[in-house]
C-alpha cells in the first residue's frame, strides 16, 4: 500500500532542488502532484515527462506564489484539473544574502515576499477547500537558519522564522476542522545550489554535522511523506528538523 494513494498535493517551487525531490517521492507514493515553477519551463516540462510515466496525474503551473491573486487562481486551476486537493507544501523560496550593513531594502523585502508572504497567500487560497472537506495537511518549508539564525542571512532567517510562527498559529486555528499545519526545517541539503560551492566548503559543512554528511532532497521528501500521510494524523503545530543533528 502506497502511503499517499488517492491524495493530491500542490507543491510550490518544485522544478529543482528539494521541491523536485518531494514531487518525485510523492509520485512514488501514489500521490497526484500539481507543482509550480517561476521561470524554468524546460525543467518543469522535463519533470512532468519523467513523472507522468508512473500513471498518476502530474501537472506543472507557472505561478508566482508571492502574488495573492495568482495564488487564488492557481488553486482554482488545480481544483478544476485534479478535482481535489489534500496536501499543500509551501516550498518556494529564494536567498539574497548579505551582511545587514550592506543589505538593501529591496533585498530584504523580496525575500520576505517570496519566502513568507507566499505561505500566507497559498494557505489562504487552499483554506476554503480544506475547511469544506474537513481535512488537509499543510507543510511549510522553513530552515535551521530560521531557528538559530545565520550571519549574512538576516532577511532569510526572518522569513523562515516567520513561517514557524505562522504555522503554529494556523495549527491552533484550524485543528478543530482536522486540518494540520506543520513545518520542516532542513539543514544542509546537497542540491544544484550547493553543487556550485567548492568541495572544500561542502566538506567543511559535512564535518560540522553529527551524521557527517549533507542531506539529500529525498531526506526532506520522506519527512514530507510522513506529515502528508495518515501516519501523522495526530501531529500538528510541530517543527520537524531534518538536519543530521545540526541543532542538537
Amino acid at each position: 500500500m502506497k502511503l499517499l494513494e488517492n491524495k493530491t498535493a500542490l507543491i510550490t517551487g518544485a522544478s529543482r532542488g528539494i521541491g523536485r525531490g518531494i514531487a518525485q517521492t510523492f509520485v512514488e507514493q501514489g500521490c497526484a502532484v500539481a507543482f509550480t515553477y517561476s521561470s524554468n519551463s524546460e525543467a518543469a516540462e522535463t519533470l512532468v515527462r519523467e513523472l507522468s510515466t508512473t500513471g498518476v496525474q502530474v501537472k506543472a503551473y507557472q505561478s508566482n506564489a508571492a502574488d495573492f491573486e495568482a495564488a487564488q487562481k492557481l488553486v482554482d486551476d488545480v481544483l478544476a484539473d485534479f478535482g481535489s486537493l489534500d496536501i499543500l507544501i509551501n516550498n518556494a523560496g529564494i536567498t539574497k544574502d548579505n551582511l545587514l550593513m550592506r543589505m538593501g531594502e529591496e533585498d530584504f523585502d523580496k525575500v520576505i515576499e517570496i519566502n513568507l508572504k507566499s505561505v500566507f497567500n497559498m494557505t489562504k487560497a487552499v483554506q476554503r477547500t480544506f475547511l469544506k472537506q474537513r481535512q488537509g495537511s499543510l507543510i511549510h518549508m522553513s530552515s535551521v537558519v530560521g531557528v538559530k539564525g545565520n550571519a549574512g542571512q538576516a532577511n532569510y532567517a526572518a522569513s523562515k522564522a516567520g513561517i514557524i510562527g505562522f504555522s503554529k498559529s494556523v495549527a491552533l486555528e484550524l485543528g478543530s476542522r482536522n486540518i494540520r499545519s506543520n513545518v520542516i526545517a532542513p539543514g544542509f541539503i546537497e542540491t544544484e545550489m550547493t553543487a556550485k560551492l567548492s568541495e572544500e566548503v561542502v566538506q567543511g559543512w559535512r564535518d560540522g554535522i553529527p551524521l557527517k554528511r549533507g542531506g539529500k532532497p529525498t531526506d526532506v521528501a520522506n519527512a514530507c511523506v510522513f506529515l502528508a500521510s495518515d501516519l501523522s494524523s495526530y501531529i500538528t503545530g510541530q517543527v520537524l528538523h531534518v538536519d543530521g543533528g545540526m541543532l542538537t
